[in-house]
């Protein structure tokens, strides 16, 4: 059993304090101070595994909500790619009510989005690998309907230069989500993935080099791997999602070794 049930009472946010802890007690009907940033003797030290995890999972659903909303509706697909990816979690009954609970706090007018990247960000100690797990899921969640509207679009930029990832990173990782569809609708082990959107996914051009396809796809199968994401802060219940982001990209290196007849 993992540490999320013993926290899920409402003592998190006191521990984590700032932005993230006072959503984390809003969303739980606590009252968190806001300036409070340092966790006292709780035992939870800043960049520690339990901390990061606590603010992965506060910002993962409550930044979530506010995407959903940026386009000015939250649509039935964003609420139940929310759901679905609570359900993929495998949270308890209690994680799941809390997780729709900082979803809608997500949705309140005035959340304090800056602040609450610029928390996670520093509680993440700028681990990349974590952040882009984190970006990915956001994006996920913004084509849930489907469409990446301009409004949506426009929020998530603002999060990637918030946490420090470049426009073309940013491109890559909706490439990403693009290949999830498209191999969600296939029937082989590839899906549904095109040459062309292999090479998006693993980051090179046509013209790349076998050695270059090869250094590009063991890039992002260590960038993804559940356990160095878990090791480095990833909730325990996420890792499913990471191991589905491996499936994803070697997929594509399978394309792409096919059609070159690579060993």
């Amino acid at each position: 059993m993992s540490w999320w049930g013993k926290i899920i009472g409402g003592s998190f946010g006191f521990m984590l304090g700032g932005p993230l802890g006072a959503i984390f007690g809003a969303a739980l009907g606590h009252n968190v101070d806001r300036g409070m940033g340092q966790l006292g003797d709780s035992g939870f030290s800043p960049g520690g595994q339990e901390r990061v995890q606590g603010a992965f999972f506060t910002a993962t659903f409550s930044v979530m909500g506010y995407i959903a909303k940026a386009d000015g509706q939250v649509s039935k697909d964003e609420i139940e790619i929310a759901n679905a990816l609570m359900r993929q979690l495998n949270l308890s009954p209690e994680m799941m009510t809390t997780a729709r609970r900082l979803f809608r706090e997500g949705k309140n007018p005035g959340f304090p989005l800056d602040d609450v990247l610029q928390q996670f960000r520093q509680e993440c100690h700028r681990r990349q690998t974590l952040m882009r797990m984190f970006l990915e899921m956001q994006i996920h969640a913004a084509f849930a309907d489907g469409v990446l509207h301009p409004a949506e679009k426009q929020a998530l930029q603002h999060i990637c230069d918030m946490l420090g990832f470049s426009q073309h990173e940013f491109e890559h990782l909706v490439d990403l989500v693009r290949a999830n569809s498209a191999s969600a609708g296939g029937s082989d082990s590839s899906g549904g993935l095109t040459l062309s959107m292999a090479y998006k996914v693993l980051d090179v051009t046509k013209s790349a080099t076998d050695a270059e396809v090869k250094k590009s796809y063991r890039r992002l199968m260590n960038q993804h791997h559940p356990d160095k994401l878990v090791a480095k802060g990833l909730p325990e219940e996420m890792m499913q999602v990471a191991k589905e982001k491996t499936q994803e990209i070697k997929a594509a290196y399978d394309v792409i070794k096919k059609d070159r007849g690579m060993r």
